[in-house]
């Protein structure tokens, strides 16, 4: 799912989100009783740093206050940041400093690097009832994801050098 200016939908309804996102159900009560249907989806969120767009831009002088920026930024509660997996700033390029278009890899190559991957899922979670790496918890990751010395040196340090907690996802890279 694509929300594209994301602080438009307002606090009320990404917080609907966000619990469908933690519960993976929504339930649906009318007078005839109430149903619960599963719910599993990667939400995408798009939106600009602040109400004109400029905010951070070395080009163009934001012409927003700090008051308007925050009031644009409100609805997106912290525990829904939590729940983002990914954050991708996506700055200004010059026209000039742009890569040439190139051809890449056809959409054959691709489905087949796609099909190996699911491959490899299908035979690490045959004995269970996960369908892709999305849906595994803790102890399926301790489980079954192997974490080699120098990797976990690594992780380690990114671990004390940026400061992170349990909360940022670290129990699940120990």
């Amino acid at each position: 799912m694509l929300l594209d200016e994301l602080p438009e939908f307002g606090h009320t309804n990404l917080e609907a989100l966000r619990q469908l996102i933690e519960d993976e159900v929504v339930t649906i009560c009318r007078t005839q009783g109430t149903v619960l249907y599963p719910v599993n989806f990667m939400l995408v969120g798009a939106m600009n740093p602040c109400p004109c767009g400029y905010f951070g831009d070395p080009l163009k002088e934001c012409s927003c206050s700090p008051t308007q920026v925050s009031r644009y930024r409100k609805p997106i509660s912290g525990p829904m940041l939590d729940r983002t997996d990914i954050f991708v700033e996506v700055p200004r390029v010059d026209y000039e400093k742009r890569p040439a278009p190139s051809n890449g890899e056809s959409s054959a190559v691709v489905w087949r690097r796609v099909q190996a991957a699911r491959d490899i899922q299908q035979h690490s979670f045959s004995d269970t009832a996960i369908l892709n790496n999305a849906e595994m918890g803790p102890n399926e990751v301790d489980q079954l994801c192997e974490v080699e010395d120098s990797v976990q040196s690594l992780i380690q340090a990114a671990v004390q050098q940026m400061q992170l907690s349990d909360r940022d996802g670290v129990e699940f890279i120990r």
